[in-house]
């Protein structure tokens, strides 16, 4: 069981402004330098730095060395599903409704979960796997079934091997309902994004379907990308 004190010290490292901020912009599973984090959180690249050093030493995220940059990436798929999960927290409805602009719809509608695919399209890929027997869920594990395993061999969706679960439900902050994640959403993402079917949005975590891409994943899931 976690210790209280380590509790706490999560929470406050994640309850600041900027460190949060520096945080999300590291949702789509890339690695980002201090620089780009310090814009994502509006503070000067020396301040990043430090707030960057305490994430990394609370073993929130990992820095990687490449040449003479520093890059900083989420710890790993546990420390995506927390900010998942704090970000589904935060957009109860504990206040007025605001309207969202253009960028948030597109967020809405599509985008990465760290490193598989959330928003309305990411449920209903979870849904249409459901439908169609390829996949069975439940409120906290999923199982591919024989049908979904050969279905997406004859894709050629490969799953790496590892420790994490192959599949599992993950609560969307938006959608307020699973999308998949694990091995298999990873696998997923990683596939569609590498055909090509979809194209990450600059300097969002939105994704896109091509118009290809669209026909494609509606053939290979009955997925309508409209």
């Amino acid at each position: 069981m976690a210790s209280t004190a380590r509790l706490a010290e999560i929470a406050a490292l994640l309850g600041e402004p900027a460190r949060a901020a520096m945080m999300q912009a590291l949702m789509d599973g890339r690695a980002l330098t201090a620089g780009e984090l310090a814009q994502a959180g509006g503070i000067t690249p020396q301040t990043a730095s430090a707030h960057l050093a305490r994430l990394t030493q609370a073993g929130l995220l990992a820095m990687e060395r490449q040449g003479r940059h520093r890059y900083h990436r989420l710890a790993g798929t546990e420390v995506a599903r927390l900010l998942e999960s704090l970000m589904a927290l935060a957009e109860a409805p504990a206040r007025p409704a605001i309207r969202t602009g253009p960028r948030e719809a597109a967020l809405r509608h599509a985008r990465t979960c760290y490193d598989h695919l959330a928003g309305r399209m990411g449920v209903a890929l979870a849904d249409a796997l459901v439908a169609r027997g390829h996949l069975e869920l439940d409120h906290d594990a999923g199982r591919l079934t024989e049908a979904g395993a050969a279905h997406l061999l004859a894709l050629g969706v490969e799953t790496a091997p590892g420790g994490r679960l192959l599949c599992r439900p993950c609560l969307d902050w938006s959608e307020r309902r699973p999308h998949l994640a694990g091995r298999l959403g990873a696998a997923l993402c990683r596939h569609c994004l590498e055909r090509g079917w979809l194209r990450r949005v600059p300097g969002s975590r939105a994704v896109r379907a091509s118009p290809e891409g669209a026909r494609l994943m509606r053939d290979a899931f009955g997925l309508d990308w409209a």
